[in-house]
């Protein structure tokens, strides 16, 4: 699904976002509901970025990557976190383009998302490539998304990549690919 966005662009550069595991639903410009094989997720547009809301039978996780004001947690280049019987995996990294470049990975990107059922994609006002775009899948027991932000003004695009699901071995008596909630998070 791609729609357009009606805000300010408010993370204007890459090195304004922040990641966090775990905050309350922030106000959603945009949402995509998306049932994987059991699992409940959400993805969200903001106006400073996105927000993944996962639930299944056990639990629940969510993912903010964004202009999070006050927040101590810049962005990470990877994540492993074993809470419990799950783990979540995450992986960011900036791409560096030039204009010409920049446009026809923002086009592809775009065309990529919007035709896709489990994608959601959100253009910013000023720029046809000034974007935040989400793409969801479930996979061997595990649910992944994928996210691209887009600051055409630097030329440069942030992408990351999630996994969340049962550790090998662990929740025996759990269905396959249930989450357990972790504590305070």
């Amino acid at each position: 699904m791609l729609t357009t966005l009606n805000t300010s662009y408010t993370d204007t550069r890459a090195a304004d976002l922040a990641w966090a595991l775990g905050r309350e639903p922030l106000p959603a410009l945009a949402t995509l509901d998306l049932e994987l094989s059991g699992a409940k997720l959400q993805l969200r547009l903001l106006g400073a970025s996105h927000q993944v809301l996962l639930e299944e039978d056990q639990g629940c996780c969510s993912e903010t990557v964004a202009c999070i004001p006050g927040s101590s947690t810049p962005l990470p280049l990877g994540v492993a976190k074993r809470v419990g019987d799950w783990e979540y995996e995450f992986a960011a990294r900036v791409e560096v383009l030039t204009p010409g470049q920049f446009a026809g990975r923002a086009q592809e990107l775009l065309a990529l998302v919007a035709d896709h059922p489990n994608g959601l994609a959100g253009v910013f006002p000023g720029s046809p490539h000034a974007f935040t775009a989400l793409l969801a899948q479930r996979h061997e027991g595990h649910v992944h998304w994928r996210t691209w932000h887009a600051y055409p003004q630097d030329g440069q695009l942030v992408a990351t990549r999630t996994r969340v699901g049962v550790r090998a071995g662990a929740g025996q008596d759990s269905p396959s690919g249930s989450l357990r909630s972790p504590a305070g998070t």
